[in-house]
């Protein structure tokens, strides 16, 4: 699926898709976003699936471990929030 895939599912969110609806978002292209989190993840599907799930607990989403619409959209931000905080300490530094 890709980054466009992410950014369609991420989009879907927007529009009102339901977590129910629309693609589920490449593991991979999430695999990334949680690491702009600095989380690593291992290999296995169940692996991605537990870390879904505690980003879902920790951010007020119905943790049911599926990447949709709302789940992707809400990574993506948060992803972006903390490039952004990591460009801003630097140049600070």
């Amino acid at each position: 699926m890709g980054i466009f895939g992410v950014v369609g599912t991420a989009m879907g969110g927007l529009i009102g898709w339901s977590d129910d609806d629309g693609p589920g978002a490449d593991p991979a292209a999430l695999r990334a976003l949680f690491a702009d989190l600095g989380l690593r993840i291992g290999p296995e599907p169940a692996d991605l699936e537990a870390v879904i799930r505690a980003f879902q607990s920790r951010v007020g989403l119905r943790p049911d471990g599926v990447a949709g619409p709302r789940t992707v959209h809400t990574l993506v931000r948060y992803a972006r929030e903390a490039r952004d905080l990591r460009v801003f300490e630097r140049r600070a530094a």
